[in-house]
């Protein structure tokens, strides 16, 4: 067993500089999260929005499936690519700087679309976007900060998107109850985008960090990712198979009675639910072992998937959604923690971009999957699906954690 490796089993909270903890996070992770922020403002402008416009071009549940799917594939695709690159590559900032800016230029054509398939060329152009930067992103917030930090600057990150997640469903609300159609709502989805490039530009890089060199003096970054790392991001992708895109779960609510107009303000209280149990998780994650959280979350995903197919009225999705909520923020900054627990310095940036992709990539089948049981049977049985296989995948979790003592 590594020093490293020890180190990731020992619970965070044990770091002897406790006043480290306070430290304010640095420049670099606050300009970062305002980034994020204001990206997920033109985001979520849309997202809400998306199944019923989707759905207004003559496309079911399928489609939508597919769509989510593929772009969520394609994001994840780029990510393992860009986690490659950001680990030979003497900056990382550039691939921040191209994918928010990319990003922000795309997103808004969907306004344009006359035929499912428009929407689906968007979805995925907007997403080679976010396939660029996440991974070089998140190693220069995990180089930023110290080991007993990790999961406090993970959750503020997490918390600033969801902050910004909103702030976009409350901006789409207000220009709808102002009378403009959705797809002038689209169209102001560009300004928010333009100021998180103008906020990535503000980020600077932490110091060089060492790299063992290779007998022709090289720096070497082709080795493999440790096996508990391996074994972990396995775990982490049968789970993902059940978790399909968020999108069929506002579909729920409008079968139970949530009215259209109503989706982004529910989209709203959602994301602020997100917020603040990513701020509040990314803090326990450095003092609670970080399985412990993940399970909790994953164990809450489960049970809520389960009540969501079981709901008959429109206050259940207003609830769940809240409870819902809760899930990412037991389980987001501590997966991401984990991984910078679990991977040398030298391949940080193959890790994330694994763990991004694996998580990703598994978007294609849950989504597909998640819409044929839809149509085919019923929500309640894609729904129970997708708690089942979280449920299988907790076990899985509690197996690693405790062969690792």
């Amino acid at each position: 067993m590594t020093g490293q490796e020890r180190d990731a089993r020992q619970p965070a909270g044990r770091a002897k500089d406790a006043g480290a903890r306070r430290a304010r996070l640095p420049p670099t992770v606050v300009a970062l999260g305002l980034a994020s922020l204001f990206n997920d403002v033109g985001s979520e402008m849309i997202f809400p929005l998306l199944p019923v416009f989707i759905a207004s071009l003559g496309a079911g549940t399928a489609f939508l499936g597919l769509v989510e799917g593929l772009a969520d594939a394609t994001s994840s695709l780029l990510k393992l690519a860009s986690g490659y690159m950001a680990d030979r590559a003497a900056k990382r900032r550039p691939f921040v700087v191209f994918g928010y800016g990319v990003a922000a230029v795309v997103r808004p054509l969907v306004a344009l679309a006359t035929a499912p398939w428009h929407v689906l060329t968007v979805r995925v152009t907007d997403r080679v976007g976010k396939g660029m930067r996440s991974a070089p992103r998140d190693v220069l917030i995990a180089d930023s900060v110290a080991r007993q930090d990790t999961g406090r600057a993970f959750g503020f990150h997490r918390a600033m998107d969801h902050a910004g997640a909103v702030a976009g469903p409350l901006v789409a609300t207000a220009l709808l109850g102002f009378g403009l159609s959705m797809r002038t709502v689209f169209w102001f989805a560009l300004v928010p985008g333009l100021a998180s490039v103008a906020a990535v530009l503000w980020v600077r890089e932490p110091g060089a960090v060492p790299r063992p060199a290779a007998e022709d003096g090289k720096p070497a970054t082709a080795g493999r990712l440790p096996g508990s790392l391996r074994t972990y991001l396995a775990i982490l992708a049968f789970f993902s198979l059940g978790n399909s895109t968020d999108a069929f779960l506002l579909l729920r609510a409008r079968d139970v009675g949530v009215p259209v107009a109503s989706l982004p303000l529910l989209w709203a209280v959602f994301h602020v639910s997100k917020l603040a149990s990513s701020y509040l998780g990314g803090g326990w994650s450095d003092r609670i072992a970080r399985p412990k959280l993940i399970l909790s979350g994953w164990l809450v995903y489960a049970c809520t998937y389960l009540a969501f197919g079981a709901a008959s009225r429109a206050w259940h999705a207003w609830a769940l959604f809240v409870v819902y909520g809760v899930y990412f923020g037991l389980t987001e900054p501590a997966e991401k923690a984990m991984v910078k627990d679990l991977a040398p310095p030298e391949v940080r940036g193959r890790a994330y971009g694994f763990y991004n992709f694996i998580v990703g990539a598994s978007a294609v089948p849950a989504g597909v999957l998640t819409g044929w049981l839809w149509q085919t049977w019923s929500p309640g049985v894609a729904l129970a699906t997708g708690a089942g296989i979280a449920a299988a995948a907790s076990v899985a979790l509690v197996v690693w954690a405790r062969s690792r003592g």
